[in-house]
């Protein structure tokens, strides 16, 4: 792989897995992962707690992974699953905008599934 396509792919990852990691952190800082949970179980999941918990988790440690270059495809998809429910349960019925002409839309899940997508692709490519 050519060098600047190999310096690209690693931007597009650390900068991805950085707002992945970044959205669990928050969570747990603000103490809100156990709200979350609430959520999931209002929605009707069962063990809304302990998928609330594997979500950040998993958004911390898969987040420092990818950004390392670890596990790229099962967690590209992973999260490409996440934010994919994420639109499906919250976002969809906001619309599209994420700011300006609508609020809490699904634009920015729809490109961070897009980068995840280019990266899985990327990776499987680079192992031949």
């Amino acid at each position: 792989m050519p060098a600047r396509q190999h310096v690209a792919f690693v931007w597009l990852r650390v900068a991805v897995a950085l707002l992945l990691f970044i959205h669990g952190a928050a969570r747990v800082s603000d103490g809100t992962v156990d709200d979350f949970g609430v959520f999931f179980t209002l929605s009707g999941f069962p063990f809304g707690a302990a998928c609330a918990w594997t979500i950040t988790l998993v958004e911390l440690a898969g987040g420092a992974a990818l950004a390392a270059g670890f596990l790229v495809i099962p967690l590209c998809f992973w999260f490409a699953v996440q934010l994919a429910a994420g639109i499906a349960l919250i976002h969809a019925k906001a619309g599209w905008f994420v700011v300006g002409a609508g609020r809490n839309g699904v634009e920015y899940s729809v490109l961070l599934i897009a980068a995840l997508a280019s990266l899985a692709i990327y990776q499987s490519g680079a192992r031949r």
